[in-house]
């Protein structure tokens, strides 16, 4: 009878063993937050806005480019009266000082383009950067919670590199990656006119700076 008891001692602290060793095992998931973020439709309705808003500013600076240059060509003719041999020295004067004034008038326009100019690109990236920030926040719980319900300890981004410059998961089995299983949550939601993203949709970029066009004054070096 001891020696039943004994075994059967024993082979309840070797399943237990087992259990606990079971229990302590964790379960590690990977994601693809990047991926996840560029499919994100919300994402790309966003994208499209700061692309259009871009437009907009360019068409601007374009407009505001067109002013700068018809001040150039007022100050040219100003400049060839002021060089006139026919004209009196009083004329001459006059011409000169007003010629004088319109260089600083295009000179002003120059400051206003690059003003709005790079204002613009500024509200573009603060735009961007907020954007990517709820996003990414919102796109991490609905992981968390898909990473739960699959029994997950910790899951972990495949996405970003390391301070060397390597992804932070060096090898994962596909059969412990859950990207599709939480794309699929974050677009249940999708708006039925929206398109889906293509499988091998590239990653969105920032919006391209916008650039200020030259104004120049033949001739005249403005500062």
């Amino acid at each position: 009878m001891k020696k039943i008891i004994t075994s059967l001692s024993i082979f309840a602290a070797i399943a237990l063993s087992a259990v606990v060793a079971q229990a302590a095992a964790p379960t590690i998931l990977v994601v693809d937050m990047a991926k996840l973020y560029d499919s994100h439709y919300k994402t790309e309705e966003q994208n499209a806005k700061l692309r259009a808003d871009e437009q907009k500013a360019q068409e601007e600076i374009e407009k505001m480019n067109k002013d700068g240059n018809v001040l150039v060509d007022e100050y040219k003719g100003l400049s060839d009266q002021a060089n006139n041999p026919s004209l009196t020295d009083a004329a001459k004067a006059k011409s000169q000082n007003e010629a004088a004034k319109k260089l600083d008038e295009i000179q002003r326009k120059k400051n206003e383009i690059g003003t709005f100019a790079q204002n613009t690109q500024r509200s573009l990236q603060q735009r961007l950067q907020n954007f990517r920030s709820i996003m990414l926040e919102e796109i991490s719980k609905i992981a968390s919670d898909v990473a739960k319900r699959k029994g997950a300890t910790l899951l972990l981004d495949k996405a970003g590199p390391t301070l060397i410059g390597v992804s932070s998961v060096i090898y994962a089995d596909a059969s412990y990656e859950i990207t599709d299983d939480v794309m699929k949550e974050i677009n249940k939601d999708r708006p039925a006119a929206t398109v889906a993203p293509a499988p091998a949709a590239a990653p969105a970029a920032a919006p391209a700076a916008t650039e200020s066009p030259k104004i120049t004054v033949p001739g005249v070096s403005t500062k």
